[in-house]
């Protein structure tokens, strides 16, 4: 047994060749303090070591388990996080989300962030970490919010992010008021068939009412009564949602944005609350 045929047992199992390597770097690192510098000097898996990763990977290929899930842990903004069964795994797209946050918190001097729908903290963590802005992260789940203390504790930001659990805006209270709201809400069409990997994700956090846009649509018609005048609404957004999102928000805002990611994806919708300051 050898970390070939452990990595083949990955790619028999439908996981893309790239991606199995990608994967097995990770178990061997994680589990067996395995580092890409021991392979490059040569250094000689044991075999327990081989063994710990073999479990692993069938872990792995049982259920299709996220390997986020299996390490505990998902690469975020430079950062590693915690995250369970119980929080959405970061993924790539978000950071768009979040370097257009910072941009604007940046360039705008603002101080109070709203990140709605935290789940693991990954959103208001970057944020807090990256600028002087204080962000307030909420979500509806008890469990989800276990995981961002976690994360804004192992970073040392605890007095920058802080999380209060509330369904949307319902534990906001009336004078608080923010410069930017930022999520990344659920917005999978309800019944939307997913992978095997994206099944172990909490479906409240996936999926939405709406054909998708539900929390779209109720979160920009709350928006304005928490945001300071000129303030910012950023959302993620799913496949084709653009143009809805666009138009829940065309009323209170405008210099309305939408954002694509390297493959020409339409993935962010920003915008500036029409009441001046």
């Amino acid at each position: 047994m050898n970390i070939q045929t452990i990595t083949k047992l990955l790619i028999d199992a439908g996981i893309e060749p790239n991606e199995a390597k990608i994967e097995i770097k990770m178990l061997l690192e994680h589990f067996c303090g395995y580092t890409e510098l021991d392979r490059a000097k040569g250094a000689v898996l044991g075999e327990g070591q081989l063994e710990i990763l073999k479990d692993k990977v069938l872990e792995r290929i049982k259920d299709r388990t996220p390997i986020q899930y299996i390490t505990g842990e998902a690469y975020f903004m430079g950062e590693f996080y915690k995250v369970t069964e119980d929080v959405l795994i970061p993924r790539d797209e978000t950071e768009i989300l979040v370097r257009e946050a910072i941009d604007i918190i940046k360039k705008e001097g603002l101080k109070n962030v709203l990140d709605i729908g935290t789940g693991s903290g990954c959103i208001a963590c970057a944020i807090a970490k990256a600028t002087d802005a204080v962000v307030l992260g909420v979500d509806i789940s008890s469990d989800a919010l276990r995981v961002a203390l976690d994360n804004v504790t192992k970073l040392g930001i605890n007095n920058r992010a802080v999380f209060r659990k509330s369904d949307l805006f319902e534990k906001i209270r009336e004078e608080e008021k923010f410069d930017l709201i930022i999520s990344n809400p659920p917005y999978i069409p309800m019944g939307t068939e997913v992978s095997p990997e994206v099944g172990h994700e909490p479906k409240i956090a996936l999926f939405a009412e709406e054909n998708g846009l539900r929390f779209y649509r109720e979160i920009t018609q709350k928006a304005p009564e928490y945001l300071t005048p000129g303030g910012f609404l950023l959302f993620e957004i799913g496949l084709g949602e653009a143009k809805a999102v666009q138009e829940f928000m065309s009323d209170e805002f405008a210099d309305i944005r939408v954002i694509k990611d390297m493959a020409g994806i339409e993935r962010v919708v920003s915008g500036r609350y029409k009441k001046q300051r």
